[in-house]
C-alpha cells in the first residue's frame, strides 16, 4: 500500500514547505519492497536555515503564557487523534508495523502522551519555587534539536516535541530517513493547531549530515536523541564541542525475571508478547526471559506454544501480529544474530533463519525462541531489535538479579511473582530505569529512560518536561 498522499515529503523551515535539493532518499515499504515516497537529502545549509528560523521564533514562543502553551499542546493532541487513521496507515507503510498495532500504539500513544503534557501544565505545574531567600526559576533551554528513530517514529517525535513546546522551546526535528512520512502529517497538525511559524521545523536527511549539523550548530542549545548507542555516543561527543545539553534514549537488553512462585503460564505469555512487540523493534522489549532451572523446560514448552500465534504476515491485515522488520538492513542484522545464537550452542526452539512461508518478498524474519541461553552468549548481551527471545535458566534469586544486571544496558525489565513485596524487592535490585511487576500497565506520566549505556535523561511526564528547562536561582 502507498502512504496517504497528505504526507509531506519536504522540509519545513520557518513555516514554509521547502522541496530541498535534487538529491533524494527513497522511502521503501518493507512489506512490499516498493518505493512509496522520497524525501530530500538535507544539507548543513538546510539545518542552518531551520535552526535560525527556530532561534528567531524562540523569544516570542518563550514569552507566551503557560496557559497558551498548554492549549497549543492540547490542540496538537486533538489533531493527532483526528488524524489517527492517516497516521496509522502511514506508519504501517513506512516501517511495517501491523495496522492494528499502528492504530492502537504507534498513532494512539502519542495522543495520550501529548495530552498528559497539557494536563501537567493545567494541573498547576510550577515553574518557580522559593528556597530560603532564593527564587528558583525554570526557564526554557532554547532551541532543541530532536533526532528521532524509525521504530516508533511518531511516538518518539511527540515525546520530545510536546514537552519542549510546553517548556517554551522551539525545535528542529530530524526524523529517521527510514520512516519520515508521519513527521509530515505531524507538521500539518502543528500548523492547524496555530503554532507560530518557526517554532517547529523539520529537516530530512541522514544522521552523518543532518544529525551532525544539528549536534554541532552553535545556536542549538540542546539535542534530544533516540537511537543506537553508537549514534548517541557520536551525538554526545559532537555536542560537547559547544557544551550543549544532551538527552539520550538508547538501547536495551531487558530481563524478565520470573520467580519460582509466579503464575508461569501468565508470565511466559505476557513476557513473549512484550519481546515480540512491534516485531521486537522496541528498546524496552523483554528479550531475556530468566527462569528457575527447575521450571526451564516447562517455560520453554509454554513459549513454544505461545509463539505459534505470532505468524508473520501482511501488515495491512488487521489480524497480523508480526509484520516485516523496518528495512532489509535490519532483517539481515537480525539474521546474523540468529546464526550467532545457533553457533554458540543455544537451543533453537522455534523460528530460525529460514524465510517465512509465503513471504518471499519483504523484510520478514521468523519469530524465534532460543532456550538454554548462557549469559556470555552474544544473543544474551547485545540488543538484537527483532522478534528473538532468549530463555535463560538461573539457580537462585541472587543469580537471577546478577544475570539481569550483567549487560551494558539498563532501560527496562520485569518481575513476576505471586508475592508483590518479593517482586518489588527484586525490582529494586535491578539496575534499570523502569521495571514492570506482574505485567503492570504502561504509565505515560512516569519517567522513561535508562541507566548506563541505555542513555541519559528522562522522557514523559514531569521529568520529561524538566529535561527542556534550565534552572536559575535569584537571591532576594
Amino acid at each position: 500500500m502507498a502512504a496517504p498522499g497528505t504526507a509531506r515529503t519536504g522540509h519545513l523551515i520557518g513555516g514554509r514547505a521547502v522541496i530541498g535539493g535534487d538529491e533524494r532518499i527513497d522511502v521503501v515499504n518493507p512489506a512490499t519492497e516498493q518505493v512509496i515516497a522520497s524525501i530530500p537529502a538535507g544539507t548543513a545549509d538546510d539545518v542552518d536555515a531551520a535552526v535560525r528560523a527556530a532561534a528567531a521564533a524562540w523569544p516570542g514562543w518563550a514569552a507566551t503564557s503557560v496557559t497558551e502553551r498548554a492549549a497549543a499542546v492540547r490542540r496538537i493532541s486533538g489533531g493527532l487523534a483526528a488524524r489517527g487513521a492517516d497516521l496509522a496507515a502511514t506508519i504501517s507503510a513506512e516501517m511495517g508495523s501491523p495496522i492494528s498495532f499502528a492504530t492502537k500504539v504507534q498513532a494512539g500513544l502519542p495522543v495520550a502522551t501529548s495530552a498528559a503534557v497539557a494536563d501537567l501544565l493545567d494541573s498547576g505545574y510550577s515553574f518557580t519555587e522559593e528556597i530560603g531567600n532564593s527564587r528558583i526559576v525554570r526557564e526554557p533551554v532554547g532551541v532543541v534539536g530532536c533526532i528521532t528513530p524509525w521504530n516508533y517514529p511518531l511516538h518518539q517525535l511527540v515525546a520530545k516535541v510536546a514537552p519542549a513546546l510546553a517548556a517554551g522551546c522551539t525545535v528542529v526535528i530530524k526524523p529517521s530517513e527510514i520512516a519520515p512520512l508521519s513527521a509530515g502529517i505531524f507538521a500539518e497538525i502543528v500548523a492547524e493547531a496555530g503554532v507560530p511559524p518557526g517554532v517547529v521545523n523539520i529537516v530530512h536527511g541522514t544522521g552523518p549530515i543532518v544529525g551532525e549539523a544539528l549536534a554541532t550548530h552553535p545556536l542549538v542549545d540542546m539535542v534530544s536523541f533516540t537511537g543506537s548507542v553508537a549514534a548517541g555516543s557520536r551525538v554526545a561527543a559532537l555536542a560537547a564541542g559547544t557544551v550543549k545539553k544532551v538527552a539520550l534514549e538508547l538501547g536495551g537488553k531487558s530481563a524478565n525475571i520470573i520467580l519460582d512462585d509466579a503464575d508461569l503460564t501468565k508470565a511466559v505469555k505476557i513476557g513473549l508478547a512484550n519481546c515480540f512487540i512491534n516485531a521486537g523493534q522496541t528498546c524496552t522489549a523483554w528479550s531475556r526471559m530468566l527462569i528457575p532451572e527447575s521450571l526451564h523446560d516447562q517455560a520453554v514448552t509454554l513459549a513454544e506454544s505461545a509463539a505459534a500465534r505470532y505468524t508473520p504476515g501482511d501488515p495491512t491485515d488487521p489480524a497480523t501480529r508480526i509484520g516485516p522488520l523496518a528495512s532489509a538492513t535490519q532483517r539481515d542484522r537480525v539474521l546474523d544474530f540468529l546464526r550467532s545464537g545457533m553457533e554458540a550452542g543455544a537451543r533453537l526452539v522455534v523460528g530460525g533463519t529460514e524465510t517465512p512461508t509465503g513471504l518471499d518478498r519483504g523484510s520478514y524474519v521468523l519469530p524465534t525462541v532460543f532456550a538454554e541461553v548462557r549469559p556470555e552468549m552474544t544473543i544474551a548481551r547485545e540488543e538484537i531489535f527483532g522478534p528473538v527471545l532468549a530463555i535463560m535458566p538461573y539457580r537462585d534469586e541472587d543469580e537471577a538479579v546478577e544475570i539481569a544486571n550483567s549487560t551494558d544496558y539498563g532501560l527496562s525489565g520485569a518481575v513476576f511473582s505471586a508475592d508483590q513485596d518479593r517482586a518489588l524487592a527484586v525490582a529494586g535490585r535491578m539496575r534499570t530505569g523502569q521495571v514492570d511487576v506482574n505485567g503492570a500497565a504502561f504509565n505515560p506520566m512516569a519517567p522513561f529512560g535508562g541507566y548506563r549505556r541505555s542513555g541519559v535523561g528522562r522522557e514523559l511526564g514531569r521529568f520529561g518536561l524538566e529535561e527542556f528547562l534550565e534552572v536559575k536561582s535569584i537571591q532576594v
